[in-house]
């Protein structure tokens, strides 16, 4: 990757001097407000007299003005711009409070949501790493609690019980010993060596490498490092007042970058990170990030995330693409939970009409809607009460009722397990 030209100090002190242009003042605060990096800024179009180097002189002078340390040792650092407060305030109005109050989330709904959430977090987190396993085979495995059957299985599974495990113990301060406790629920049984599963690395052969060239993009500090880090690590994690405010969500970004950069575990650093940061929202009081799925967003654009770490690195350590990036993704996720939670209450409203049948309640109408939706599929006790979030007895009473009434039809799956299929009425009902 190309690195950024280096602008001398003498440089940067001309243009101090010199106020922006105004042919170049919207072109640098759009650079800026999208942190983009050096292979985009050298394509833009100036004005003359004015070069593409020059340009980039003023945009490194605007970061350095507004310049936060994330972590000195390092030399980790970035820009804060307009765009990060703007951001950072509209998700303070939206994962905090305001959803709540207005019941968007209704209380009957919450954990169905969350369940759904957490398993598309669950799922998408692994697959950046590696797991193979198609969605719908993974959400039937850990809505019906099958034992995984391959490394890509037990990834998800482990991921989704180290989520829940956070959810549980959100409240608690992070140390060295819960940092490993993660690591190693986030690992059983899927690296080469199952003793490394909660366990710092012990020399320095790990490197990250680029996925295609397999060229080393970033070799982490010494494993020797690693202990004093870990403690950092936790101050930073559980502090409450610092000389220097830095926005919670950009601190939990932070966590997510450093946890990555110092790679303390042979394997899973990325799963691991992510999870700190999801621990570290929750614990700052975003209640609404237990419904949203950041790690579905960046699969979808994984090299976007992975370049993000790049420019970073060839940049001088600046992790402002990285914090871009991540709010980017926040941005996105709450949008498709919007999308998400919009589609959940059309589809209650759609299975509503089934309740004019008479002698239904609402969860007997949602039977109903899942095998309209799905003629084919075969639903287990397990698998709705999972779904609609009751007892087995509840479930088996629905059933029993819709049985006699010979809308659904039990089938035997094997000598003590049954299913529930459409029965001989179904296509009369749906059709009222």
């Amino acid at each position: 990757m190309e690195q950024t030209p280096y602008i001398t100090p003498e440089q940067l002190f001309e243009a101090l001097q010199q106020p922006l242009p105004e042919t170049l003042k919207s072109i640098v605060e759009g650079i800026n407000d999208n942190y983009e990096y050096w292979n985009t800024v050298k394509y833009k179009q100036v004005p003359a007299p004015y070069s593409p180097k020059l340009l980039w002189t003023y945009v490194v002078l605007e970061r350095l003005k507004h310049q936060t340390t994330a972590w000195n040792k390092y030399g980790i650092h970035f820009g804060l711009t307009n765009k990060m407060q703007r951001l950072c305030h509209e998700m303070d109005m939206n994962f905090g409070g305001s959803w709540g109050a207005n019941s968007i989330l209704q209380d009957k709904y919450r954990e169905q949501y969350l369940v759904s959430s957490l398993m598309e977090e669950a799922i998408s987190s692994s697959q950046m790493e590696g797991a193979s396993t198609t969605r719908k085979v993974a959400k039937e495995m850990l809505r019906k609690k099958i034992t995984p059957k391959d490394k890509s299985q037990q990834m998800i599974y482990n991921n989704y019980q180290t989520i829940r495990f956070i959810v549980e113990h959100k409240n608690e301060p992070l140390t060295r010993e819960m940092l490993q406790k993660v690591h190693a629920l986030m690992t059983e049984k899927t690296l080469e060596r199952e003793e490394d599963a909660g366990r710092f690395r012990t020399n320095n052969e790990v490197v990250v490498e680029d996925g295609i060239t397999h060229e080393i993009v970033h070799t982490p500090p010494s494993f020797e490092e690693i202990p004093e880090f870990v403690d950092e690590l936790c101050r930073f994690f559980n502090e409450t007042r610092t000389i220097v405010f830095i926005h919670p969500i950009i601190r939990g970004i932070i966590i997510h970058f450093m946890l990555a950069y110092m790679h303390p575990f042979v394997d899973g650093n990325g799963r691991t990170a992510r999870a700190l940061f999801y621990w570290y929202m929750l614990r700052q009081g975003y209640w609404l990030m237990e419904y949203l799925s950041i790690s579905r967003i960046i699969y979808k654009g994984k090299k976007s995330y992975e370049k993000s770490f790049l420019y970073t690195e060839q940049d001088h350590n600046d992790m402002g693409y990285f914090i871009t990036y991540n709010l980017r993704v926040l941005e996105l996720s709450f949008k498709e939970l919007q999308q998400y939670i919009k589609r959940k209450c059309e589809e209650k409203r759609a299975s509503s009409r089934f309740l004019k049948i008479g002698n239904l309640n609402s969860r007997q109408a949602e039977i109903i809607q899942l095998l309209e939706k799905a003629p084919q599929e075969v639903l287990t006790v397990k698998d709705l009460q999972i779904r609609l979030q009751v007892t087995p007895t509840t479930i088996k009473s629905d059933l029993i009722g819709l049985m006699e009434r010979g809308i659904i039809a039990e089938i035997s799956l094997n000598k003590v397990k049954k299913g529930y299929i459409t029965g001989p009425e179904f296509n009369k009902v749906i059709q009222l």
